[in-house]
């Protein structure tokens, strides 16, 4: 089946949710969206999901602070009482957020004892309040990240209908997890690979509700399963694929956006990575983690992330770890080269 996306040339005219790089706790901060930005410039990223006393009885700069550069960016909340999610979408407005989203997906017993998270699908009349006073207090869109059931419910149903009820409350674009979120049970991470994936179910849901918006999340990988997908539905959000191997996002401008994308070269982002690293002072090492795919699947790249991980490294400036790094990976490329039987890439 030919991509009908491959032709695309006005990425104004895409909608801003056609490929986003999903919220992921303690993985998705603002050091990893600036690494993001530096290989696509127009998929959405969002943040990891914040609840909504850490907004209002925190310290909201530490929650809230993004860089300019990585527009477009969505605030993602974790919460269930309505006026403490309209005061937090407020918030959400006012720094500057592209979009807020209201997490009804995530499963853990954490989020559950708070009362927000994918329980929320049991209860559609309580999100549609919330989902209706955001909307109330603020401008930018308000979306909805869910799942397509709960435990052992599997009825399309019931994820129609939850749709359908928090569509009436003014949401007009849903993120839908295509796997059940099994509430007791399962850890998060099982919860993210045992129940299986119904993309059917949100292919249906496009198909019942065509004026909504409707993203599908869950398994996707490759380029070629996100431009299939993108013939059922609005819009493709990845999430620990894109985490793992970010210079697949080098791609996704020009394929689905219809323009260049900012990296030349894994070098060209590397520099300007680094510069980041140097401007965080001694807070480098707590972003650092998140490019060390860059080089995967290249010569060296063990040696050049061994490097960068190594702790007795962190009291140098990151220039100095880079050129080490660097200084290792080509190394390791020479004395592969000199011993063609080696494996290449690490």
């Amino acid at each position: 089946m030919s991509d009908p996306l491959s032709s695309l040339s006005n990425p104004s005219t895409a909608s801003p949710w056609r490929l986003s790089v999903a919220p992921m706790l303690d993985w998705t901060d603002r050091h990893c969206r600036y690494f993001h930005r530096l290989l696509t410039r127009h998929t959405l990223l969002y943040t990891e999901m914040v609840t909504t006393g850490a907004l209002l009885h925190g310290d909201k700069p530490r929650h809230l602070d993004f860089n300019d550069e990585e527009h477009p960016v969505a605030l993602q909340l974790g919460g269930s009482e309505p006026a403490d999610l309209a005061a937090c979408a407020k918030l959400a407005e006012q720094w500057g957020y592209d979009e807020v989203n209201l997490n009804c997906g995530c499963p853990s017993e954490r989020v559950q004892k708070g009362a927000f998270g994918a329980c929320l699908m049991a209860e559609p009349a309580l999100v549609a309040d919330g989902v209706k006073a955001m909307r109330d207090a603020c401008s930018i869109p308000v979306t909805v990240k869910h799942r397509i059931g709960i435990d052992r419910i599997e009825s399309y149903d019931f994820v129609r209908d939850f749709v359908g009820q928090i569509a009436e409350a003014g949401c007009e674009v849903f993120i839908v997890h295509a796997r059940n979120a099994w509430l007791q049970g399962l850890s998060p991470k099982e919860n993210r690979e045992i129940p299986p994936l119904r993309y059917e179910l949100v292919h249906r849901l496009k198909q019942e509700f065509p004026a909504l918006t409707i993203v599908l999340n869950g398994g996707v990988k490759g380029d070629d399963e996100i431009a299939e997908q993108l013939q059922h539905v609005d819009g493709v959000m990845v999430g620990r694929q894109a985490y793992h191997e970010p210079w697949q996002m080098t791609g996704w401008d020009e394929r689905f956006f219809g323009t260049a994308g900012p990296a030349l070269s894994r070098e060209q982002v590397e520099a300007a990575w680094v510069a980041y690293l140097e401007r965080q002072g001694e807070r480098w090492p707590q972003a650092v983690r998140h490019s060390l795919g860059l080089w995967n699947g290249q010569p060296g790249a063990r040696r050049w992330r061994q490097v960068w991980s190594d702790h007795r490294l962190k009291t140098l400036a990151p220039a100095a770890v880079a050129a080490l790094a660097t200084k290792a990976r080509l190394e390791q490329v020479e004395r592969v080269a000199a011993e063609p039987s080696r494996e290449l890439v690490a």
